[in-house]
């Protein structure tokens, strides 16, 4: 039993978490737990030295010193203020009322205020409560589907897990080791095709079946003209000057310019031409636009504002992502003051959801952190690497197994579960496999935005039948018994739009330019170029008769070995292998302690 328990340490490990969380115990205690228990029984065994758990106290410390984590309590305080401030209200009223008047005009601006909230809260469950509570009610009041109402609410919500400034992707940026900046401008385009992909489904089933989406009767539009139309030539004249002037921004830059930086800019510039003319319009009282595109102008102003105040400045490199979610709180705050729906009732109110939320993240982050300490110390990332890497297919075959496990463990982990204990064991060996990790880190952070929708515990799901109607009522305005929501149909309207993300996983696997082509790319330089650059400025002097190098340094060589030869006075150059070592120990002292580990450990 010992020899096996010794030769299998890491596969029963893993099992071992897997049963302390099927035994009812919350994730970040089980993490912890599991790690401490194996830990001491390692010891017990002799596979483990004593000193393994000294660099426990390191690894939480440097949680704690790292500022990328911050964001998350901005990011939440910012989207808390927003949803309790009204903002998602008068969004769902307006664009509603401008999408009505065509069959599925509600599921529409459903779809398109989700990924408002999504680019402004990024917290899946204010969105879906929000846009439950006031479109669901509408959406049965004018004959909608109760599976499609549903499930584009449920859909449109978790939007804000994939579109910037994502919770997820901060997460993600973290166990992965690459920025939250990359992440963002990478799933900057990701998160609207899936977005588009949504739109696509909704205006399939109005030519299929018009009757489960209708467009709002004349009665309920109810922003119209003195002429009693609805005012929406206005409204596509004042769309295509604004869409000219971001288009004709975009074609002036340089090819070469970031395409975050060009999508953002050039939206800013139709934003800023919409706006001026709107105000224009109001102050010289010239009548040239209605009250539709005036009323839409003014309501959409201040959360793309909101936008551009955080994501603009993230990818333009004005702000860190901490430094843009410290902005987005501020401007939540001013924007809720200006609404005056400021009051010392919310503001508690959110703090306390903020706190709640960020010492969840960080709990569950310092159980992962016990677990992998351990879980290495036992060899568990080789057992991973060697389990994984002998996959048929190479990349394709590893894609594939990767994405159905994440698929299937959604059933029964949320996106944070799935960050802190699958994704650290999954992206080392990707990283060996030449997978890019920010596209890796985006294709999961899509895969996972399943586990919101998977039924039957799916949280959008929950949050969706929290505010769902459970009983028959009488709607206050036509005054007519409507029937409830079964929790069947809420499910049965989850499975498209599940399909339509896994569709989504699979168009990413085939084009990662999607993801790729919007990141900066840097240049890659051989040993001979850096040579070249390093004589070329002048770094080494060739008869300064340096003994480490060789003869014929700045010289033009001929023959194959000059290369090799420039290459090899470079090395010379490189500090010795205990002196790295020495700045090693020195700047990460619990990387240092496990390479001790790792080398007491081959002695035996």
């Amino acid at each position: 039993m010992i020899e096996f328990l010794q030769a299998n340490m890491a596969p029963v490990m893993f099992m071992g978490l897997f049963m302390f969380l099927l035994m009812g115990y919350s994730v970040a205690f089980s993490l912890a737990a599991c790690g401490l228990f194996f830990a001491f029984i390692g010891i017990e065994l002799g596979m483990l030295p004593a000193s393994l758990m000294q660099a426990l106290p390191l690894r939480i410390f440097g949680i704690m010193k790292n500022d990328t984590l911050l964001a998350i309590p901005f990011f939440t305080f910012m989207g808390l203020i927003l949803e309790r401030s009204g903002m998602a209200e008068d969004l769902l009223d307006t664009i509603g009322q401008l999408f009505g008047p065509i069959r599925g005009g509600l599921a529409y601006a459903v779809i398109f205020v989700g990924a408002m909230l999504a680019a402004t809260t990024g917290v899946v469950a204010a969105s879906v409560i929000s846009m439950g509570l006031i479109s669901l009610p509408l959406m049965l009041r004018y004959g909608y589907d109760r599976r499609l109402a549903s499930g584009v609410i449920a859909a449109s919500g978790t939007l804000a897990q994939i579109i910037p400034p994502s919770l997820v992707l901060i997460v993600i940026a973290d166990q992965i080791g690459r920025s939250v900046g990359d992440l963002y401008a990478g799933a900057f385009i990701p998160g609207f095709m899936l977005m588009s992909l949504y739109v696509g489904w909704v205006f399939l089933l109005t030519l299929i079946k018009p009757n489960m989406a209708p467009a709002l009767p004349l009665e309920a539009r109810t922003f119209r003209e003195a002429n009693g139309s609805a005012g929406m030539r206005s409204v596509g004249v004042l769309f295509l000057i604004s869409v000219g002037g971001a288009v004709a921004f975009a074609k002036s830059r340089a090819a070469e310019a970031p395409t975050d930086e060009t999508i953002v800019l050039s939206m800013c510039v139709g934003i800023g031409i919409a706006f001026t003319l709107a105000m224009l319009n109001r102050v010289t009282k010239l009548g040239l636009l209605s009250r539709m595109a005036e009323r839409v102008t003014f309501v959409l102003i201040p959360p793309l504002a909101l936008i551009f105040l955080v994501l603009g400045t993230i990818f333009l490199g004005i702000a860190t992502p901490t430094e843009g979610g410290a902005m987005g709180a501020m401007g939540a705050l001013i924007m809720a003051v200006a609404r005056r729906r400021l009051s010392l009732k919310l503001l508690t109110q959110a703090m306390d959801a903020t706190t709640k939320l960020s010492a969840f993240v960080m709990f569950i982050l310092l159980g992962a952190t016990v677990f992998s300490l351990t879980f290495q110390a036992v060899d568990g990332h080789i057992w991973v690497e060697h389990l994984l890497t002998g996959l048929p297919g190479g990349q394709i075959g590893f894609l594939v197994v990767v994405n159905i496990l994440i698929f299937v463990l959604a059933f029964f982990l949320d996106f944070f579960e799935l960050a802190f204990i699958v994704l650290p064991l999954l992206a080392p060996v990707a990283d060996k496999l030449g997978i890019d990790l920010v596209w890796f880190g985006i294709l999961m952070a899509v895969n996972m935005q399943t586990s919101f929708m998977h039924p039957p515990f799916g949280f959008a799901l929950f949050y969706l039948r929290s505010v769902a109607p459970h009983t028959d009522y009488i709607d206050k305005v036509t005054k007519k018994k409507t029937a409830r929501i079964t929790t069947g149909q809420i499910y049965w309207g989850a499975v498209p739009f599940v399909v339509i993300q896994v569709i989504m996983v699979a168009i990413l696997i085939a084009f990662p330019g999607i993801v790729t082509g919007s990141l900066e790319k840097t240049k890659q330089l051989s040993a001979e170029e850096v040579g070249l650059q390093f004589e070329g400025a002048g770094g080494v002097d060739p008869s300064y008769g340096s003994p480490g190098l060789p003869t014929g340094w700045g010289e033009d060589p001929k023959g194959p070995a000059a290369g090799d030869a420039k290459a090899d006075a470079l090395d010379s150059l490189a500090p010795p292998a205990d002196a790295k070592a020495a700045d090693a120990k020195a700047d990460d002292p619990a990387a240092a302690l496990m390479q001790e580990v790792a080398k007491e450990k081959k002695s035996k």
